[in-house]
């Protein structure tokens, strides 16, 4: 039991003196930054899934 009190106390001093925190406006930043890049990422894989499917429907219709 004494190691884990010594890990949380450990811990804790590391989280509020050792850790360098960003700032609101950076962290507002990252994430509009992380949206907008997930957005991409997102309708470029749904046009890859449209073009797949209408291939393969293409494909099987002549058949």
């Amino acid at each position: 039991m004494s190691n884990f009190t010594s890990l949380i106390k450990e811990s804790w001093v590391e989280v509020t003196e050792h850790v360098t925190w960003p700032k609101f406006s950076e962290l507002q930043a990252s994430s509009i930054l992380v949206l907008v890049a997930s957005l991409i990422f997102a309708i470029l894989v749904g046009l890859v899934d449209l073009a797949f499917k209408s291939g393969l429907d293409l494909f099987y219709s002549s058949f």
